[in-house]
């Protein structure tokens, strides 16, 4: 089962920082990272994401992932995705992979004018280590737990794996 972590911040650039140590984290096995993102919020309103894909395979899958969840919580799709009938079934399966209603309203609500967020899809963490490398930056910690069903599911759809019967690989 992975976690989805959101660390929201008062500004607009500790989010750009503490990804970069988020990044140094993984690379150093401290956390299990299967995707790590920052939205940034700048004062008129307008989100600017940025993302960082360890796997060159997936990253085509995370990006809309994130593009997804982060239409999702604000009613914007962020990366320009076309809307269809597919991105609206994708938003579906999104809404019912167990983020919940409630994380979903505090991110909204954390993620206000002039603020940043990190993102993190975490398989394995060294709590200790990461929270000692990543304290420097505070911020507001939220975390939502999603099975490991809903995280297949979403990641066979997104990579357009979902016509291939159960056990087939690409």
């Amino acid at each position: 089962m992975a976690d989805l972590i959101a660390i929201g911040y008062p500004d607009e650039t500790t989010a750009l920082e503490a990804e970069q140590e988020a990044e140094r984290l993984a690379a150093d096995l401290i956390i299990q990272a299967d995707a790590i993102a920052a939205i940034v919020r700048s004062k008129d309103g307008k989100f600017k994401v940025t993302t960082n894909h360890h796997e060159v395979g997936a990253g085509t899958a995370w990006g809309m992932w994130w593009g997804l969840l982060f239409g999702l919580l604000f009613f914007v799709p962020v990366f320009g995705m076309a809307i269809g009938a597919g991105f609206g079934a994708l938003f579906g399966k999104l809404e019912k992979s167990g983020i919940d209603k409630a994380f979903q309203q505090q991110v909204r609500d954390m993620l206000k004018p002039g603020t940043s967020a990190l993102f993190l899809v975490v398989e394995k963490v060294t709590p200790d280590k990461a929270i000692d490398a990543l304290k420097q930056y505070g911020g507001t910690v939220l975390k939502t737990s999603l099975s490991a069903e809903a995280e297949a599911e979403l990641q066979k759809e997104l990579s357009g794996d979902a016509a291939q019967p159960a056990g087939a690989s690409a």
